[in-house]
């Protein structure tokens, strides 16, 4: 693909890392720096910060743009597939494997292949991923011919891999090979000013009647919010008001509600009167949670029942979050993947696709 011009380069690189913030501003700056090169990059942020974006740009950006771009969430994928999933396999290699597959690897010749939440990486994977990096060859499942490879890896975690790598869970040496460059996504809370922006983003290709506005006191919530969920919570913010208030001006007690989804299902709380964001703390920021059913006078209380309905809750909460994701969807409740997929069968909750 030949580039047009810095102008029109700027602007496509604009229209994929909204706003204008220093945070913004940098991640741009240092994005259009890695792309002149085809060093191995690691991008590191929190959830929903938009690390896969990032990786896009970095892509679009370089002299591979007019190859292939693939993803692949290595959390998303059960741990005797991966392997598969990036090299391919052969015909009858194992139980399913009815046809040849063209893994990741391959279908990204000459491209950028992205490789998301590196860190969920089976250790024997981590091996056999850094002989590949090395040799820049790979080998089917079920196949013993070596097959040369080009591909430009870009990879993404939200953990710490300092502590996974002193845990023994990670690899030192493909840290290395992979963090030839290591960028830093910024949350949403330290981009803020450019929720506004990100919000007419959201909003961009709704019909006009879906589009919602923001009084001064919902938009200073919003900007002091603290966005665990970060830009993806932000889109599913702006795509939850525009279903239920499509059209409608917001005020400060319409965006606790829609922050916070299970809180609709309770009396609206009320907001103070004459409400200054500047007067809030850090702490007051967080969507406040529904107020507990008090029981009828002289009637048990089914706490059994009240913590699984708190539950169920809070699992659509997180799985809307993460997108689907199984695996952060886990890590936003505190639990093991294995204990959250547990509690979606028991409760009866589709698993959503990764």
């Amino acid at each position: 693909m030949t580039k047009v011009g810095n102008g029109s380069d700027q602007a496509a690189l604009e229209m994929l890392i909204i706003g204008h913030s220093p945070a913004a501003q940098r991640l741009r700056d240092m994005i259009r720096r890695v792309a002149r090169s085809n060093a191995s990059v690691m991008l590191c942020g929190p959830s929903g910060s938009g690390k896969e974006l990032v990786a896009r740009a970095i892509h679009d950006e370089g002299a591979r743009s007019g190859k292939a771009f693939s993803a692949i969430n290595c959390g998303a994928i059960p741990g005797d597939l991966i392997e598969s999933e990036l090299f391919g396999h052969e015909k009858g290699s194992f139980t399913g494997a009815h046809a040849r597959r063209i893994g990741h690897f391959e279908a990204s010749e000459g491209g950028t292949l992205f490789l998301d939440e590196i860190g969920d990486m089976r250790f024997d994977m981590q091996v056999k991923l850094l002989r590949v990096l090395e040799e820049r060859t790979i080998v089917r499942v079920g196949s013993s011919d070596v097959k040369a490879v080009d591909v430009r890896v870009i990879s993404a975690t939200h953990q710490d891999l300092g502590a996974a790598i002193a845990d023994g869970k990670f690899r030192e040496d493909l840290f290395f090979r992979l963090g030839v460059v290591v960028l830093q996504v910024p949350s949403l809370a330290d981009r803020v000013e450019d929720i506004p922006a990100l919000i007419r983003h959201f909003q961009r290709k709704m019909p006009g009647e879906a589009k919602c506005r923001y009084d001064e006191a919902a938009m200073a919530l919003l900007m002091q919010h603290r966005w665990p969920g970060n830009v993806r919570e932000l889109r599913n913010f702006v795509e939850r008001a525009s279903v239920l208030h499509g059209g409608e001006t917001l005020g400060a007690e319409d965006v606790v509600l829609l922050l916070n989804p299970t809180a609709a299902l309770q009396p609206r709380q009320a907001i103070p009167t004459g409400f200054v964001a500047a007067e809030a703390s850090a702490e007051d920021t967080t969507p406040a949670m529904p107020f507990a059913k008090a029981p009828a006078p002289g009637r048990p209380i089914d706490l059994k029942r009240e913590i699984e309905t708190i539950e169920l809750e809070q699992i659509h909460v997180a799985l809307d979050l993460a997108d689907g994701i199984i695996s952060e969807a886990a890590r936003l409740l505190t639990l093991k993947r294995t204990t959250l997929i547990e509690k979606m069968r028991k409760y009866g909750v589709q698993q959503q696709a990764a």
